[in-house]
């Protein structure tokens, strides 16, 4: 039995397309079914942020992705590219974390440059990208641990760029860990049901391309 409204599950949906070959047409029809659908924000590539901005008008909150999907820009690139980003009409702002800082233990540096995009985005929310899949489970606990003492207000799974996406193992051990932050599960979310099993641990965000598509018709607005 459905646990959460067509509406609930997109409300809570950074409705998203970030591919190589996305052009402003398909924003626009992204933005549009944000709209539509009120779906939490549209994510998007930095490129069409200014665009996508001054054609939603404020009716749908427009995200987009920095040292992505990598992550291993240097710092003053990702600030250089938030402020950017915000100057151009992000409401949020997904950053990659510098991978390499969690894998050598380096957690002042990974806090360091955190506060330093969070403060370039002027406000802005800030997610931050651990890129699970690359990490160990003690690795992951680290990462939680330098976004949890940031300046960030959400952590989040992937990029949906690397070898897999959000695992409800993922999900379950960031809530636990990342205490104080929101938690966005991103990647490979491709059914309603899996939704629901992220909604039912504790996301408050899902990136994904497909819910728009697979409860549109269900959903009442």
């Amino acid at each position: 039995m459905r646990k959460y409204s067509a509406e609930y599950i997109l409300s809570h949906c950074d409705h998203t397309n970030l591919k190589q070959t996305a052009v402003w047409e398909d924003i626009r029809a992204l933005c549009d079914e944000g709209i539509k659908y009120r779906t939490a924000s549209v994510c998007i590539p930095a490129c069409f942020v200014r665009q996508a901005s001054e054609y939603a008008r404020g009716r749908v909150a427009v995200c987009t992705v920095i040292g992505f999907p990598n992550g291993y820009s240097t710092a003053d690139v990702k600030v250089y590219e938030a402020a950017r980003a915000v100057a151009d009409g992000a409401d949020e702002v997904d950053m990659v974390i510098n991978i390499s800082f969690i894998k050598s233990g380096n957690l002042k540096a990974a806090v360091e440059e955190i506060n330093a995009v969070k403060a370039a985005c002027a406000g802005k929310l800030l997610k931050v990208i651990i890129e699970t899949c690359l990490l160990t489970r003690e690795e992951k606990i680290l990462a939680c641990r330098a976004v949890a003492v940031s300046d960030a207000d959400y952590i989040k799974t992937s990029t949906g760029f690397s070898k897999h996406g959000a695992t409800p193992e993922d999900v379950e051990l960031l809530v636990r860990e990342c205490v104080g932050k929101s938690v966005k599960a991103a990647g490979g979310i491709r059914s309603v049901e899996d939704a629901e099993t992220y909604l039912e641990l504790g996301a408050a965000r899902l990136g994904t391309s497909a819910l728009v598509g697979l409860l549109a018709e269900e959903a009442r607005l």
